[in-house]
């Protein structure tokens, strides 16, 4: 099983940090995601370079005693130059499709996707709502950016296959809206 698990709650709200850590529920969102996910077993934990990602991959790893890998393909969607709003920008692209991504964007969803071929078995992987909603639209045929709105540390499961991985269930979708 291949496990994209969203960070817990940031410490700093939407668009008003650039790369924050967990807020104490965000620590415990982490230290519960560990516990169950202990039940996987998994054998490699990749995340983000974002805090918040390694922040909420952080109990597994001890628990394990296994190296976090950073990944820089399932990294926060990048924001184009110029974009002076990111919050804004961002809401727009969350409620569009791929088609009206720019370049950039859609150059990190490509890396993204190809990253996830390339998975093995028994990974688990902190990563983004955005990245999350990729990947699920993906495997899905979708065309628009948001598919879902998965929790913090909500574990979306795929299986690996040849070619693209087969999804087994999406993460715990989020009581409150974030678009």
């Amino acid at each position: 099983m291949i496990i994209f698990v969203r960070h817990g709650e940031a410490a700093a709200g939407w668009g008003s940090h650039p790369d924050p850590g967990l807020s104490e529920t965000g620590r415990s969102q982490a230290e519960a995601v560990a516990e169950t996910l202990m039940q996987h077993k998994p054998k490699r934990i990749l995340s983000s370079p974002m805090q918040r990602c390694q922040d909420t991959a952080a109990p597994l790893a001890r628990s394990l005693n296994l190296e976090t890998v950073l990944e820089p393909d399932v990294s926060e969607i990048p924001t184009p130059a110029g974009i002076a709003d990111r919050v804004s920008w961002l809401r727009g692209l969350m409620s569009g499709d791929w088609a009206d991504a720019p370049d950039i964007v859609l150059d990190w969803r490509h890396r993204l996707l190809q990253r996830l071929t390339q998975l093995q078995d028994d990974t688990v992987v902190f990563s983004h709502f955005v990245a999350i909603n990729a990947i699920v639209g993906a495997v899905e045929g979708r065309v628009d950016v948001t598919v879902f709105r998965p929790d913090h540390c909500s574990m979306t499961l795929l299986r690996p296959g040849p070619g693209q991985p087969e999804l087994v269930a999406r993460g715990n979708e989020a009581g409150t809206r974030i678009l």
